[in-house]
């Protein structure tokens, strides 16, 4: 783990170059370009509100703005995780270079879909101001969910990418499996709106994003501190992850090159 985070360090600005290269490629010979960074997130909002507010009503109070606080994280680690597990196996034309490091392809995904994120916080803290939702001081542990969903993101996009170079299955089994994670993450719902108190603490206990997305909810939308124990318990697994997820990579870094 120590050596990936030094490497890391070490092309840190040929990483900087390739998600530069990543967010001017995103959307480069649309019409609209850069404001879809903006568009994409607003249309899952909308169609999701209507759905929720209008077809299945939904009793939470300025749901959009609810439902928009937790779709933001998540757009961040399902692409990131969509796009991470072909990182490496659709980038030949670098993996076949001298001494290319890896685990940069992946991280780029990451970062770039970060950056999205964090793009998008204006338009989130604008519907916060539609609807009265003024942000307070708990804000300031803001940086701290950012990081352990950065650690824990990586290291699930780590494994995967270096799964995927041998078993091109994954790539898609990911895409599918993001899909069934989202409905079991409070993004559409509160989690106290689950009436069975032993699913409810079933579901939180074995689903990481469920301690991350109710804390985002918990800053923005509540006004609150988010739980200590379920958030501190995500941070420790997340780094524990990552620690597993950099003895996968390694051991199967010799064989990128010649698999893909």
């Amino acid at each position: 783990m120590i050596r990936l985070v030094r490497e890391l360090y070490l092309y840190r600005g040929l990483l900087l170059s390739l998600v530069q290269r990543e967010l001017k490629a995103r959307y480069r010979g649309s019409f609209l370009g850069f404001l879809w960074t903006f568009l994409n997130p607003t249309l899952h909002m909308l169609v999701y509100a209507l759905l929720f507010t209008v077809v299945m009503r939904q009793n939470t109070p300025n749901y959009a703005y609810f439902m928009f606080v937790g779709l933001l994280p998540w757009l961040w680690f399902s692409t990131s995780l969509s796009g991470g597990a072909s990182a490496i196996s659709d980038r030949r034309d670098l993996m076949t270079k001298v001494r290319f490091p890896a685990q940069v392809l992946p991280t780029t995904v990451v970062v770039t879909n970060l950056c999205n994120y964090l793009l998008s916080l204006p338009l989130m803290l604008a519907l916060g101001f539609f609807y009265g939702q003024w942000p307070t001081w708990h804000i300031i542990l803001f940086p701290v969910l950012v990081v352990i969903q950065l650690i824990f993101t990586m290291a699930l996009a780590y494994i995967l990418a270096a799964i995927n170079v041998t078993f091109r299955d994954l790539q898609h089994i990911v895409s599918n499996l993001l899909t069934m994670w989202f409905f079991c993450t409070p993004v559409l719902f509160r989690l106290t709106s689950i009436q069975d108190e032993r699913l409810r603490t079933l579901v939180a206990t074995l689903n990481p994003m469920v301690s991350l997305i109710t804390s985002y909810q918990a800053i923005f939308y509540e006004h609150r501190l988010p739980d200590a124990a379920p958030l501190f318990g995500v941070g420790v697994f997340s780094v524990l992850l990552m620690w597993c997820a950099s003895m996968i990579f390694e051991a199967r870094r010799e064989e990128f090159a010649e698999s893909i």
